[in-house]
């Protein structure tokens, strides 16, 4: 059988599973967040330093995705836990799905899946309202996400799907934008030189 791998530019593979949503156990689906912006990070494990960090992190500010019409949910090849105290390692009460892939399938589908230890890197996508895969990033175990830069992200791709024009390095909401045309764009360029576009060195 032959496995789709999640590519920038492709369709997202599609899946269904059990998750934490709330108080409740039920099944998500990709297809739950079709129109929306979508956020899908994977941790390694449950009970570990680094996972509950991410988690708790993302969910503190949920409301700061939602304002951008995107939806977050993690993603792990253990169980789905959420109900163990944030001062014991655990997570609390968390905002956002927890999803769990006992058959390690969709963890493969996404590229994350690392098989001699049956657990997942730490990978994030971002998911546009068509089912798009936009953005990858894969970190080594170690070493969690910034939510910070995750937010930045998905501000610039909406940015750029609604006003057609594209972001440069360090872009953050408000800067300014490069017209994709050879004479447009040189407005913006030249406001380099003239010290009005932020420029991070």
């Amino acid at each position: 059988m032959v496995i789709q791998i999640a590519r920038v530019q492709k369709p997202a593979p599609s899946f269904t599973a059990p998750a934490v949503v709330g108080d409740e156990f039920k099944d998500i689906s990709l297809k739950d967040y079709s129109g929306k912006y979508l956020v899908f990070f994977w941790y390694p494990m449950d009970f570990t330093f680094v996972c509950p960090t991410e988690i708790i992190a993302f969910s503190d500010r949920i409301e700061e995705f939602q304002k951008l019409g995107c939806n977050v949910v993690a993603a792990s090849c253990d169980s789905a836990w959420s109900k163990t105290e944030r001062q014991k390692g655990g997570l609390g009460s968390v905002k956002i799905p927890i999803l769990a892939d006992k058959t390690k399938e969709i963890a493969k589908m996404y590229g994350v899946y690392i098989e001699e230890q049956g657990i997942s890197l730490r990978g994030l996508f971002i998911i546009d309202p068509k089912g798009t895969v936009r953005q990858i990033t894969i970190n080594d175990l170690p070493v969690g996400r910034s939510v910070d830069e995750t937010l930045r992200l998905v501000e610039a791709f909406k940015y750029t799907d609604e006003n057609g024009e594209v972001c440069p390095a360090n872009w953050k909401k408000g800067d300014k934008t490069i017209k994709p045309d050879v004479s447009a764009s040189e407005e913006y360029f030249a406001s380099l030189t003239s010290g009005e576009a932020p420029v991070s060195l």
